[in-house]
């Protein structure tokens, strides 16, 4: 299995955060799943670097050239696959996975996880989509979703393209159990 993960390269984070992180790497590293993530040394996604790096896990990071030539990206990563453009990068997170994961973070982790969820709506990305949700950092952005819903610019339907979870135990075997997005998504898109 293969799984991206997007997330946070800021280190002034709280506690609960990296300790999440590395009970998700943990999670990886039990089931052998591959990692995909942006490339970066700092934060969250140094953090899970680090955990699958020293347990001898495989992690790929996707990063564009300007981030590796100011020193972003992780040092110890043997699988970095520069690009061109951020918009390049977020083309190849979703490239070959079987799911994404949404860990708290900033602007560019909402980016991402925005973009993934419209690809879903228009029925060109089918997996699953899960958010782990920390101690509730995600519910203003879940109460955005359901108001699109509420008022009409999105379908009901289209509540059902990512899951939620408040912590990482198990986390495999609930994407194992998530069934791929319909590819006739694009049918029920455009809400008239």
């Amino acid at each position: 299995m293969k799984i991206c993960v997007y997330c946070s390269s800021s280190s002034k984070i709280e506690k609960k955060y990296f300790d999440c992180t590395k009970e998700l790497a943990k999670e990886f590293l039990k089931e052998n799943v591959e990692v995909v993530y942006g490339g970066g040394g700092g934060g969250l996604m140094g953090h899970l670097a680090d955990v699958i790096i020293d347990n001898g896990g495989k992690i790929t990071g996707i990063s564009p050239k300007f981030m590796q030539d100011i020193e972003w990206t992780h040092k110890r990563l043997e699988k970095l696959e520069l690009v061109d453009t951020m918009h390049e990068r977020k083309s190849k997170f979703l490239e070959n996975i079987d799911a994404v994961i949404a860990l708290p973070g900033g602007c560019g982790t909402l980016d991402e996880l925005i973009e993934a969820i419209t690809l879903k709506r228009l029925g060109l990305f089918l997996k699953p989509i899960v958010i782990i949700n920390i101690q509730g950092f995600y519910n203003p952005l879940l109460q955005m979703l359901e108001r699109c819903v509420d008022q009409n610019f999105m379908d009901k339907r289209h509540l059902k393209m990512w899951n939620v979870v408040d912590e990482t135990n198990n986390i495999v075997d609930i994407i194992r159990d998530i069934p791929d997005w319909t590819d006739n998504a694009l049918k029920f898109a455009r809400q008239e």
